[in-house]
């Protein structure tokens, strides 16, 4: 894949003025190039394709390389070619979406990349889940823990809600806006697969008031 190409066509298309707002909207902490989701899509599309994607040996390096782009859109590019490798995982990658994580962190990335590539990978390597897990919820970093809370939220039956129910209780209740509202959505997923139990983990289990109501909000509908 010419991800070289694929930045020439980036940066012919970026919108300065625009940039500027979509900064603004993550607080400033980040540069964009200023495309937007629609466009940005029709200008990756050809990198996409099954022809044009990387074999799986190259993804370590490759998306190491996109990540450390500073502007915030080849970080959604990457992010949408790796989706396209999530039956292909080797054991080393975890070792890669753990770096992502790391760089730049906010919901944007941290969040696909809990919910999509690390839940994926678990699958592939559940026995990779106590020890990777136990590590992130003691390594005092937000984020890291923030994806034990959502590397399941799309496993519905197949939840494992004695670790569900472990991560929650460890960072409960917290002073950090994204543990809280990460813990809500959590629970609030799984309602909809097991509405009881979120009723009586919540019933029984101390939460900061964001993680109750949005863990509760589908209850009762």
């Amino acid at each position: 894949m010419d991800h070289y190409r694929l930045q020439q066509l980036f940066q012919e298309a970026a919108n300065p003025l625009r940039a500027q707002a979509m900064s603004a909207y993550m607080r400033n902490q980040f540069p964009y190039l200023g495309i937007k989701s629609p466009e940005r899509k029709t200008l990756q599309k050809p990198f996409l394709i099954k022809t044009a994607r990387p074999d799986i040996a190259e993804i370590d390096t490759i998306l190491r390389e996109l990540w450390l782009w500073p502007e915030r859109e080849y970080k959604y590019f990457a992010l949408d070619l790796l989706t396209k490798y999530t039956k292909q995982w080797q054991p080393s990658h975890l070792r890669l979406f753990e770096f992502m994580v790391l760089q730049e962190s906010w919901w944007d990335t941290v969040d696909l990349i809990a919910s999509k590539l690390m839940g994926s990978f678990f699958k592939l390597y559940p026995q990779q889940i106590e020890a990777s897990t136990q590590q992130w919820l003691t390594s005092g970093n937000m984020w890291l823990q923030r994806s034990c809370l959502l590397y399941q939220l799309t496993y519905k039956s197949e939840t494992d809600t004695k670790r569900l129910a472990y991560f929650i209780a460890q960072l409960q209740p917290s002073d950090e806006f994204f543990l809280n509202k990460a813990s809500g959505w959590a629970l609030r997923q799984y309602s909809k697969t097991d509405p009881e139990w979120v009723r009586h983990f919540v019933s029984n289990t101390t939460l900061s008031p964001m993680a109750v109501k949005e863990g509760t909000r589908l209850l009762g509908k």
